[in-house]
């Protein structure tokens, strides 16, 4: 009888033991944009496929596009902190002032036009400057977008004149620094309130990239798309693809290994990748629309730098008045970019 006991325990602990050996994980993240955007279509659904099948489809990854799962774009971090979400797409930016060192890599002329090229440089500075500040979520990948361009209603601007007193979108403290130098107007908003702002008559146009602009419908809300000359991007913006610290320390060894695999440097190559597809496709869709295409001059470019180069100076005094040592970040964002457009990288 007691070896009956003993089997039919037995037994059970195994059968109780089972789901553990094989539990399944459901893994929900959000993002602000269309789904045809270039990072989710060429980054993020892909990402979340990959991580799929390389755990046998014990990970499920649940792609809420638009914000669905509630909160905005601007306090994403702290959802994913919080674990109001699992994990998400963040522009830590979007909240002016709080994760300063990443401005660097936005300030003015700072990363070259591939997205590829300054996502390369973006993971070498983050891992010097930037894993303390997100500690508190475990970061996946940070990337950067293409070139950031200057779209508008009306003619496009032939030079920095034609700037005055327009109100454009900025969506980062370094690209309204810039653009209240060059006498325009500078509004913040996130990417999700720019096509209402544009039909409203709020702004009169704004800085972002090619890629977004289809999704955005800029083909009908603007008039000129206008780039800078040479191969340097008038104003950059950084992102982090990250999740919940507790969610990821929480998986099974094997399963975290599996987000492990798909994380850092490569992946981080692949989101700017992803963007660099999305301005080619933009760019050809904004071309078909009959919009005017414009690129400024070398000269007016020239002149637009060294403004920009004002705004990095007084960048600069201002970060060090909050302790941190300026000169320092500045160098390494440099020499990320410099070392990661070496052949050998």
């Amino acid at each position: 009888m007691r070896l009956a006991f003993l089997s039919k325990l037995s037994a059970a602990l195994l059968v109780s033991a089972t789901p553990v050996l094989a539990q399944d994980v459901t893994l929900r993240f959000q993002h602000f944009v269309s789904p045809q955007s270039a990072n989710p279509k060429y980054f993020i659904e892909p990402w979340a496929e990959k991580v799929e099948a390389e755990s046998n489809g014990r990970i499920t990854v649940e792609i809420f596009p638009f914000m669905q799962l509630g909160g905005s774009a601007q306090n994403q971090y702290d959802l994913i902190r919080d674990g109001v979400i699992d994990g998400g797409w963040v522009i830590p930016g979007y909240q002016p002032g709080r994760f300063p060192e990443a401005e660097a890599l936005e300030l003015p002329f700072m990363v070259p036009e591939s997205a590829e090229a300054a996502s390369k440089a973006a993971w070498v500075y983050t891992q010097k400057h930037l894993m303390d500040d997100f500690s508190d979520v475990h970061v996946i990948a940070v990337h950067m977008h293409g070139r950031g361009l200057i779209h508008k209603k009306g003619d496009a601007p032939e030079s920095v004149a034609d700037l005055q007193g327009l109100k454009l979108r900025g969506p980062s403290r370094p690209a309204t620094l810039l653009l209240d130098a060059l006498g325009a107007t500078p509004i913040g908003m996130p990417v999700p309130a720019f096509p209402e702002a544009l039909s409203r008559g709020v702004v009169d146009g704004g800085v972002i990239t090619w890629e977004m602009s289809p999704s955005l419908k800029l083909d009908e809300l603007t008039d000129s798309q206008t780039d800078v000359s040479g191969e340097r991007s008038l104003y950059n913006l950084y992102f982090i693809w990250a999740m919940n610290r507790e969610v990821y320390e929480g998986l099974p060894p094997d399963l975290r290994a599996v987000i492990d695999a798909n994380s850092g440097y490569d992946a981080s190559v692949w989101a700017g990748q992803a963007h660099d597809q999305g301005d080619a496709d933009g760019r050809a869709a904004m071309e078909a629309s009959g919009n005017e295409i414009a690129t400024l001059s070398e000269d007016v470019t020239a002149e637009i730098r060294a403004v920009g180069e004002t705004v990095i100076e007084d960048w600069a005094d201002e970060i060090a008045a909050r302790g941190l040592n300026a000169q320092e970040l500045l160098d390494d964002a440099r020499a990320a970019v410099r070392i990661t457009s070496e052949p050998s990288r």
